[in-house]
């Protein structure tokens, strides 16, 4: 594979102790490295398609039906100008006709730009945050082995300064690392989030730090668009010589688009005001529902202008995981021989942690874990004496008995 096959990141990367702890526990635990794109194996909810190039969330469906609100009504408004285009001056006519087309065409844009790409998902941590926060050194290898639930314990909390002020953050333990300030974990699509605001399902994707640029300009796009389609609407109603009440029997059409976009500009366009309210003062959805600044200053508010700037006018920072990436995936076959004190690390049968392990068919273990690309090498001949050991020991446990040492 040579160079196809890149080495992710040191803290992404799956400890090697763990893979020899298992291959000196039996012989037949030989590791074998199958090269996959991590997308594949990525342990989220998440679709993907175009070969990992888009990231959508699982209730992605949703596009349907946004999609069909959005359309529906915005192609009758532009049909319904087509076919009755003679009816009004030219200059009018083709005008409105033409705005209501850029302007579906932009909402729909936006509306796919927001949910196909990463919204800032933070990569998986196969290794401990940091050996000090570890209460003993072998705590890093159970770490490794996933005995996390009763011997490692990590603080829950970790401070750390943003502009000048100490906030807590919080120990995941799905993903197994501290989240970044303004990150929180996603129940719905099984990551942590970067800046995460909320989970919409009306785009079926969280909407985080990478894509809110995107979702504001869907949401205010789609504001417009419906008080666009409203106001032409009864204009052209208006337009009609005679009574209103024929004029709305001979034009239904432009009565229910006008119905249609009443009620809708209500939802969307009080939606479109809170985030703009949001935005002025830097918070998301998720802090101002749980009420997090309200007794204290918020750290993130740096003034009304340098708000709107920093969601509009900077650059939107590279995903932090590449899901293209080639990485190895080993299948490791679970020992049957129980661990021991300080002897090798055993795994649990239905060893099936939250970071994407998955058990074959034959009883072995799919670690999904980064490592380097190289072929898979046989034990060596202290290994082998270890595993002999351990196997000795075992023999000689059921045969005496168990020990009254201590050993």
């Amino acid at each position: 594979m040579g160079d196809e096959k890149k080495m992710l990141s040191k803290r992404n990367s799956m400890p090697p102790d763990g893979v020899s702890a298992w291959s000196c526990a039996s012989q037949r635990s030989m590791p074998s490295a199958k090269p996959d794109r991590l997308y594949r194996v990525w342990p989220g909810n998440n679709r993907f398609l175009c070969g990992g190039r888009l990231v959508l969330g699982p209730d992605a469906g949703s596009l349907y039906l946004s999609s069909f609100l959005i359309g529906c009504p915005a192609i009758t408004f532009c049909t319904r100008m087509l076919v009755r285009i003679k009816e009004h001056d030219p200059l009018y006519g083709y005008g409105v006709l033409t705005a209501g087309i850029i302007l579906t065409v932009l909402d729909l844009t936006f509306l796919y730009m927001t949910s196909v790409r990463d919204p800032g998902i933070v990569p998986r941590n196969f290794r401990p945050p940091e050996e000090d926060d570890l209460e003993t050194p072998r705590q890093s290898m159970e770490w490794a082995s996933g005995k996390t639930s009763n011997n490692v314990r990590v603080p829950r909390t970790k401070d750390v300064v943003v502009n000048g002020y100490t906030v807590k953050v919080k120990f995941c333990d799905t993903c197994r690392l501290y989240r970044p300030a303004r990150a929180s974990h996603c129940s719905i699509c099984n990551n942590c989030v970067q800046r995460f605001d909320h989970h919409c399902p009306w785009v079926g994707q969280c909407i985080g730090l990478r894509n809110y640029r995107f979702f504001i300009l869907f949401i205010s796009s789609s504001t417009f668009l419906c008080l666009y389609v409203f106001t032409f609407s009864l204009i052209n109603l208006l337009r009609k010589s005679g009574p209103l009440l024929n004029s709305m029997s001979d034009d239904v059409v432009s009565v229910v688009l006008v119905c249609y976009c009443f009620v809708v500009v209500w939802f969307v366009g009080g939606l479109t005001v809170f985030h703009f309210y949001l935005m002025s003062t830097n918070q998301t959805t998720y802090e101002n529902f749980r009420y997090r600044y309200d007794k204290g200053k918020n750290p993130h508010n740096l003034g009304v202008i340098h708000n709107l700037k920093q969601i509009f006018f900077t650059k939107i920072p590279p995903p932090a995981v590449d899901f293209r990436e080639m990485v190895l995936v080993q299948d490791v076959v679970i020992p049957e021989t129980p661990s021991y004190r300080d002897g090798f690390i055993g795994v649990r049968k239905n060893f099936d942690i939250e970071v994407g392990n998955k058990l074959n068919k034959n009883g072995s273990v799919v670690v999904s874990g980064h490592l380097p690309a190289q072929p898979a090498q046989r034990p060596t001949s202290q290994d082998e004496a270890f595993a002999s050991k351990a196997r000795n020991f075992d023999v000689c446990r059921r045969t005496v008995g168990p020990s009254t040492t201590g050993v």
